[in-house]
């Protein structure tokens, strides 16, 4: 073959240390706004960043020069080094260890979309927990409820 030829769309899912709820306007459109960015940049075109008070979701698609654990180290180290700068009350700004990421069909880009969208709707029903564990049992990702939360 004489080129790579990729096309990954990845939903990645991350919360806040202790899924503090720290992540309110006007900081966050500015912080989806600047997710976005470094996604951009690191050649990974962003489809939509969202959230919730204490997690954000991003949908883009992972480029064939980037590994994904890059790409969310990235994306955190950056971000939350950002966000310490915009306001004293976020001095303490971290994010959890660890992170969810699921493929995505192409065909489903849209519902995705959607979901990200309206996710303070979504979260005046559901908690993150439920949402988070929703995506790794729909997804078949193993997991064990002692650890997930540390």
């Amino acid at each position: 073959m004489g080129q790579s030829l990729v096309k990954n769309y990845i939903h990645i899912v991350f919360s806040t240390k202790y899924r503090a709820a720290l992540i309110h306007p006007p900081y966050e459109q500015e912080l989806h706004k600047y997710l976005g960015g470094v996604c951009n940049d690191l050649e990974c075109p962003v489809l939509i960043v969202g959230g919730y008070t204490d997690h954000i979701h991003i949908l883009c698609m992972l480029s064939k020069k980037i590994a994904l654990m890059t790409l969310v180290q990235k994306l955190k180290a950056n971000s939350s080094k950002w966000m310490k700068t915009k306001d004293k009350s976020l001095e303490n700004f971290f994010w959890q260890d660890g992170y969810g990421a699921f493929s995505v069909n192409p065909y489903k880009i849209d519902a995705i979309v959607n979901y990200i969208k309206n996710q303070h709707a979504h979260h005046n029903k559901n908690s993150f927990q439920d949402e988070y564990k929703y995506f790794l049992e729909k997804n078949e990702v193993e997991y064990d409820d002692r650890f997930i939360w540390d």
